[in-house]
């Protein structure tokens, strides 16, 4: 069982690529984009995911592109301020914390640099999965021993393998946008956010403030297709056309953007998150939504853990994933709703839960 498909370029699947080439499995790839993907929002490692990037060798350049945020304020709809802090972020949470909140893509790329001997196809798809013989879009059908689901919140191994996504999605009323901007409010090192009854979200500076990222949310659930960006903006700018602050020079950037990415904030929980040879990995399996703080901390000890089971043992590293791992994606999960009854913001109970796996050694 040494030749393993990945469909997901994003987080885990670069991360398990890296340590299934550790390991010496032969590892493919197979990405829609038609290269690395560029703009997200900003993520944190935290915990046993920081350990994880250390033991990759990365933690000197995980640190290097660090948003080094020096704090953040919330402001009206007037743009009065009514609330500052330099000791925490909305974003990142306590400055003091050993946590390291960097841009999504750049995490992506230091990743993908790491995984030497990967075969990548991009621009590709997967259509069909039949035991091990797997058909692409566009490349040649081939045989793969292990197939792994690394492809997201819409995933499409786990369609083709357990079945239509309502079967597992769960919306939790609220919905982002987050696309890249110039500094138009001069930010250095600052985040700044308002929130309305319906609609809300905050702008930061990133890139040594060269540049910011832009969230934009609303309450409520709609009916979207999430593959029509011309749609989602459009969405966007009905539900933001009379929220005052800074939005109407936020929508602006907003058609120009190029890397505009809108989504609900959902959760996907799953009785199993394997079937035969197919498995899942991240938010394909256990996204726990923007809410949770974790998405990428759980991907990145996910595919650690994934890559050491299946390096260990192959007849039983899925259910040893499985063991090893849910019940801290569980109590994640779980934390998210709590945030989310907490207004967003972390309850007293995030740190426990964000440590509470020791990571195994391989």
């Amino acid at each position: 069982m040494k030749n393993v498909l990945i469909s997901g370029a994003s987080i885990g699947g670069p991360a398990l690529a890296h340590w299934l080439r550790h390991h010496g499995f032969s590892v493919t790839v197979v990405e829609r984009a038609r290269g690395m993907r560029s703009g997200g929002q900003a993520i944190d490692v935290r915990g046993p995911a920081l350990e994880v990037i250390e033991r990759m060798g990365l933690g000197d350049r995980l640190r290097s592109f660090s948003t080094n945020m020096r704090g953040m304020n919330v402001v009206d709809a007037d743009g009065n301020e009514l609330y500052r802090s330099t000791t925490h972020t909305l974003s990142g949470g306590d400055l003091s914390s050993p946590d390291v909140e960097l841009l999504r893509d750049d995490l992506a790329r230091m990743l993908f640099d790491a995984a030497d001997g990967v075969e990548y196809l991009f621009d590709d798809t997967i259509t069909s999965i039949d035991g091990t013989r797997v058909t692409f879009e566009k490349a040649a059908p081939r045989d793969f021993d292990v197939i792994v689901g690394a492809d997201g919140l819409h995933s499409n191994v786990r369609r083709l393998a357990f079945g239509p996504e309502s079967d597992f999605i769960t919306h939790l009323g609220m919905n982002l946008a987050v696309f890249t901007a110039p500094n138009f409010l001069g930010l250095d090192h600052w985040q700044t956010f308002q929130q309305g009854e319906v609609v809300g979200g905050g702008i930061m500076s990133a890139r040594s403030n060269a540049e910011c990222r832009v969230y934009m949310g609303f309450n409520g659930v709609t009916a979207f297709d999430h593959r029509d960006v011309d749609a989602q903006r459009a969405l966007i700018a009905e539900k933001f056309a009379d929220a005052g602050w800074a939005w109407p020079t936020a929508l602006k950037h907003m058609w120009e953007a190029p890397d505009f990415h809108f989504d609900s904030m959902s959760q996907i929980r799953m009785d199993s998150w394997s079937r035969g040879n197919v498995v899942l990995l991240g938010d394909a399996g256990y996204c726990g939504s923007p809410l949770s703080g974790q998405g990428t901390s759980m991907a990145l000890v996910g595919a650690y853990v994934l890559a050491g089971e299946l390096a260990k043992d192959p007849s039983t590293a899925f259910e040893r994933y499985e063991e090893i791992l849910r019940p801290y994606v569980v109590a994640n999960q779980d934390m998210a709703l709590k945030n989310q009854a907490n207004g967003g913001a972390p309850t007293e109970e995030f740190a426990d839960v964000v440590n509470s796996l020791s990571l195994p050694s391989y």
